[in-house]
Formats: C-alpha cells, structure tokens, sequence
C-alpha cells in the first residue's frame, strides 16, 4: 500500500507504527495525527476495547491489547511495526525494558517520557542502538524537545548564558490521565536537584511558587500560579547551554487553589509523615475531572533566558498561548516530527535524548495548524547596583564590579572569619536573623536576579542566611524578613562603602538612633573581592562581624 508523500511530491510505501497508551490523552491525539501522515496505526494498550474503539474512527488502524510493564517481544515479532512510540507513562521509576526490547527486535522507538532519570539514562544504551541499527529517542515531547528548539533560538549569539526560567501551565479543561498525575505527584515534597549559585543545590518538588504572567502583544494576558517540577532539563541544559546557566521548571494547573491544595500536600513528605502522595493519584483525578467545566480553554508555555551577548547584558523571552483546548496537542508534536524525520532516513542510529533534535522552526510548521500564538522579546538589563550608583559605578575595580553584575543567577566562593557578640541579646538577635556562628569559614554566595531584584544566600560552612536586595528612591534597599534597611553606596578607595540612612519593620520607619550600627566596606585587593561587615546594636553591642574574601565561579 502507498500514501501520497505530500511533503516530497512522491509516494512512499505505507510504515507501521505502534503507539502504546495510544488511546490515552496524549497518546490518542498522536495516533490521530500519526495516521493523518499516512502512517498504519497499531493503537495499543492495556485496554482493548478502548484500543478498538479509536482504531475504528481511524484510516489504517488497528487496536491491539499490550502492557509496557510486561514483555512486549512477541508483539513486535508478530507485527513487525517500523517504529514504537510509547506514549503511556508515567516513566518515573520506570525501566528500560521497551526501549531494550525494540533493540532487539530492530524496531525504532520513541517516547514522551519527561521523566529526569528515565531521559538522562536512554545514553546507557547508545552502542546497542548503533549495533542494531536502530534510532532510540527518549522524552519527545513538551521537555526537553520543544523546550531544547525554544532554548536554542532563544541563545543564538549569546555567550554566556546566566540562567534559564521554564514554565508551563495547562488549561483545566485539558484531558489529564492517571500517568499525568502519578509524575506529578512522584516529585511533590521530594528532593529535586538545581544547578543553582554555579553549583548543584536541593530544592523540594512543587515549591519554589512563583506567580507566572504569559502575555502575547494582541492577545490577554494569563497570570497563573506555578511550582517547582522535575524535569530532564535540570540536566540536560545545563550540560548542554554556554555559560552552564541555571535552570528552573515550573508547571501549575488553571487555579491557583489546585497549586496550593498540592503545595499543602507536600509538607507531609518532607516531614516525613507521607512516603509518597502517588496513591491518591486517582482520587486527584476524579476531582480535576469534576472540575473540569470550570476552567478556560488557555494553555501556555514561556521559556526565558538571561545572557551576556558581546558585552551587554538581555534578557530574551518566548511566550506561547493556546487557544480553544489546543495546549493539550503540544506534548505529541515532537513525536510526530520525529517520526517524519525517521520515515524519511534523517536521523542516525543511536540513543539519545529528544532535546536539540528539532528547531522552533520544526515545530512552527505544526502550530500553524492550531490555536496557537507565540512571540519572542528582547529587553536590556541595568545591574542593580549600577542602577543605584550611577556613572560611580564604573569606578569601581574589576573584582567589586564583577561581584555586582548579578543577572539572572551567579555564585562566589571564599573563605570568612565570623566575630559574634556574647551578650544573651546579642546571641538572640543573631539567632533571629540566621547569622553564621563565629569562627573561620568555607563561605559560599549564590546570587539570583528576578525582575531586578536579587537574592544573596550566604553558605558559611553550610549555615545558611539570605537578604533581598532592590532598589528604592535611589538607594539600596536590603530587607531581612520584615525589616528593610536603606544605603547609600559611595565610593571608598577602589570599592565601596554602604552606609544606612533609615530603616523600617513591615515599611514602619524606626528611629534612626535605634538602627543597627553597620558600615560594610567592599573593596579590591590581590585580584579578590574582599568585605568587611560589623553589625552591632544600640545598648547591646556587637551582634555578629564577618569579613574575608570571594571569587565568582567560572
């Protein structure tokens, strides 16, 4: 049998794919879309019925009853598929059997895993795929491919990237299977692994909230409530991007009180209270799909990257916004484009991930079918503390300047010898703040920049305190919970000096004669930044001084 190769002008002998969990949520669409390339669709799962049911509203379709946990050599032998797609999920925590099973059979696989561990692993498995002559392709779907083609249009001509900030949230009127929910919930409260402050750190799944805006020029804005996922980008970018940025992924559902009942979730987990919230899974599912109605049709997706291109500093940002129920199509295009680039001989044999593969361009060529906009932006960015000083800020030495270009995220690394005062007071109000304890220490420093303002997260041997930084009528405003202390930052030698000039508790003013009495000194010796800051209180005494060294990590 021949299908018309619309794309080339010639016919091409019909190929076989089989799809696993193809009439799923996902897995349906592909099959749907797979069949209208032309493609014989062996639609299978667990369920037959459901298999036959798709299959008959199918050209070329056939429902077959398979299980991804079980041995699936037999099927590939008797069917001989040209190419298995599995769409059923979840991957996290699971094995590679499918994939190694396809090897063997010298059939080409696919999968939309967005599992971190099952992605980053399908490499183990790249001299078996050569030596078979079979393409194994893992996590063909919303990340890492479309996500990788997204990161690299958006980093042409950038040199270094600083960090990278991901986002999706989906309509809720979007079909959310059992596997959907499993994943989600296999990372709430558990450790996720960020490369963060140049170096790798631990947050906890579905924290880290973050009111997200998505906004297309023509279009009205979503603001959705969004929490930390784990995804195979944590990895696959920073490995992968100039400069070794920083990433962070985040997904949320349409309302925010469905982010926070799972937010709430998670304590929990990371009390140790709940090994795991997986079980009720199906219970959270019953409750997305009662809810369904109430919802809009708007899905979205932004991704952006901070960098440094031939000396200035921008921010680039893609944002896409889908209409009419169309976000729930995204997941299953990378797997359609691949399966096109295997039909027609361009992609080589071997095992590897999805990310890098295609281009946004790929992609642009299916959106134009669907109710979706996109839109890229470029925005410059002013640091901080030069928008504070001015042309001063120029003045300053090379290893001042380098430690206050903070954009995006950063990260420094010394040592600091920590005086702490011993009245009972003083020893309260160190406690109160988190102030290190006094003797020599290993001191780390990340540096994280959102919307102009930065986060300074100091590690003194593993004791950690952190302040935000902004500014505010021309000066620097540095804010420890709820008090917040105004400096101004004048030159001092080849560095500087940060003298307050008031002070306020939830943006009261507090008499000035009752502020802390502080003047952090920064400068410039041996090619180091070094700083000098003593923090004392009017009728107790010294409360803590730290001073010593940092270098930025490379």
């Amino acid at each position: 049998m021949l299908a018309a190769d619309t794309r080339a002008g010639e016919p091409y002998p019909l190929k076989r794919i089989l799809v696993l969990g193809g009439y799923g949520g996902f897995g349906a669409r592909l099959s749907r879309r797979l069949a209208g390339d032309g493609f014989e669709v062996l639609v299978a799962g667990r369920n037959l019925e459901a298999a036959k049911a798709l299959a008959a509203r199918l050209p070329h379709a056939i429902a077959l009853q398979a299980d991804r946990n079980s041995d699936i050599s037999a099927i590939l032998g008797e069917h001989r598929p040209f190419l298995l797609i599995d769409a059923a999920g979840p991957f996290q925590q699971s094995d590679d059997r499918v994939p190694r099973a396809c090897i063997k059979a010298g059939v080409h696989y696919i999968d939309l895993a967005d599992a971190r561990d099952f992605v980053g692993a399908i490499g183990s498995l790249d001299e078996q795929a050569k030596t078979a002559g079979v393409t194994v392709i893992s996590g063909a779907s919303s990340v890492p491919a479309l996500s990788g083609a997204v990161v690299a249009d958006l980093a042409r001509d950038i040199e270094e990237v600083r960090s990278i900030e991901m986002s999706i949230s989906a309509s809720n009127r979007a079909t959310a299977g059992a596997s959907v929910a499993s994943a989600i919930l296999s990372y709430v409260g558990k450790p996720v692994r960020l490369w963060r402050g140049r170096r790798w750190q631990e947050a906890t799944g579905w924290h880290m909230l973050k009111r997200e805006t998505y906004a297309v020029a023509g279009h009205r804005p979503l603001r959705r409530l969004v929490a930390l996922a784990d995804v195979p980008d944590h990895d696959l970018l920073v490995d992968s991007t100039a400069g070794r940025p920083s990433v962070t992924f985040r997904a949320g559902p349409e309302f925010a009180f469905q982010t926070l009942a799972l937010w709430l979730l998670s304590w929990p987990v990371v009390w140790g209270w709940l090994a795991s919230p997986r079980r009720i899974s199906r219970f959270l599912l019953l409750l997305q799909r009662l809810t369904a109605w109430f919802g809009t049709t708007r899905s979205a997706v932004t991704i952006e990257i901070k960098g440094i291109e031939q000396g200035a500093i921008k921010a680039r940002r893609w944002t896409l916004i889908a209409e009419n129920g169309d976000g729930v199509e995204i997941p299953t295009l990378p797997a359609q484009l691949l399966a096109r680039a295997l039909r027609d001989d361009r992609l080589l044999p071997g095992a590897r991930h999805a990310g890098g593969l295609l281009s946004l361009e790929d992609f642009r060529s299916l959106f134009r079918d669907l109710a979706i906009t996109e839109e890229t932006t470029e925005a410059p960015y002013t640091p901080l503390y030069q928008r504070v000083m001015g042309p001063a800020f120029e003045h300053l030495s090379e290893p001042v300047l380098a430690m206050h270009a903070v954009f995006g995220d950063g990260g420094a690394r010394g040592e600091a010898v920590v005086t702490c005062g011993r009245s009972p007071l003083a020893r309260l109000v160190a406690k109160i703040f988190g102030f290190p304890a006094a003797g020599k220490h290993a001191l780390h420093v990340s540096f994280e920049e959102n919307n102009g303002i930065e986060e300074w997260t100091r590690d003194f041997s593993g004791q950690r305190f952190l302040s935000h930084l902004s500014e505010e009528n021309g000066r620097l405003v540095e804010r420890f919970g709820p008090f917040r202390f105004a400096f101004d930052l004048p030159i001092r030698g080849n560095g500087l000096s940060m003298e307050m000039r008031h002070w306020s508790l939830l943006r009261v003013p507090l008499p000035l004669f009752l502020a802390p009495q502080s003047t952090a000194l920064e400068w410039a010796e041996d090619d180091r930044f070094q700083f000098d800051v003593p923090i004392a209180l009017p009728f107790i005494g010294l409360v803590v001084h730290y001073r010593g060294w940092l270098q930025p990590i490379e």
